[in-house]
């Protein structure tokens, strides 16, 4: 795992398949997804060299679902007491109590789709409990108000966090910007994901963080508005 600073307050914890970032609030630090299952305990040594403790850890928000998102969940609200946070659609996939929904894939997708699902280290995610299940609208206290998004499309359930005092996006898997900028892969409903991408394109953001792909930092609105309203999303 990688840690990368991404402002004074938060952090990009990279792994072998994703990313998920650390923000440290006022009353606590946050986690916005948590990797494959099996990184837990470097997600608690990389939050130990930024002056974490395990008890510091108060809310880890799951974009959505997919494994790559949830596998650490689990451990990390075990070992930490912290709330685990998700939207209200994926959480019965996350608890374990329903098989994760199939994406509809583009032919172009197949063969990375193929790639990434045998991938070791992409192990399948433990079940995990939800403590509070999140819709469009909610908010959330980071030491600034967390607005919460529902992006449907990549899942049914997934979620991005707008933090609008200091113009920060995180997308989850709706975005990404692995090459170039762009609708994420492995849909569920491809016209779904791409109005989510609008709606997330239309906000005042300078910095977007994306669940695959480096971060934009400073001017991401615009960026993000390029790619939306163009056609195809």
């Amino acid at each position: 795992m990688e840690t990368s600073r991404i402002s004074d307050t938060i952090w990009m914890l990279r792994f072998p398949v994703g990313q998920a970032y650390a923000i440290r609030g006022s009353a606590g630090w946050a986690l916005v997804d948590t990797g494959s299952a099996g990184f837990a305990a470097d997600i608690l040594d990389g939050l130990r060299t930024l002056g974490a403790h395990p008890g510091d850890l108060r809310e880890i928000v799951l974009t959505h679902s997919h494994n790559d998102h949830t596998g650490s969940a689990a451990a990390l609200a075990a070992a930490t007491g912290a709330r685990v946070l998700a939207g209200a659609a994926d959480a019965p996939v996350i608890r374990g109590e329903i098989p994760e929904p199939p994406p509809v894939l583009e032919d172009w997708e197949r063969p990375l789709y193929e790639t990434i699902t045998c991938s070791p280290a992409l192990l399948p995610a433990p079940p995990c409990p939800v403590d509070r299940e999140l819709s469009d609208g909610d908010t959330l206290d980071w030491g600034e108000e967390v607005r919460i998004i529902h992006v449907p499309g990549h899942t049914a359930g997934s979620i991005a966090c707008h933090l609008p005092d200091s113009g920060v996006l995180f997308t989850g898997d709706t975005i990404a910007n692995v090459g170039q900028l762009m609708l994420g892969v492995f849909n569920v409903d491809r016209k779904q994901a791409e109005a989510s991408f609008r709606k997330q394109a239309a906000l005042d953001v300078e910095t977007a963080c994306f669940g695959h792909g480096d971060p934009l930092i400073g001017g991401a609105g615009q960026a993000l508005r390029k790619v939306a309203f163009s056609a195809p999303a």
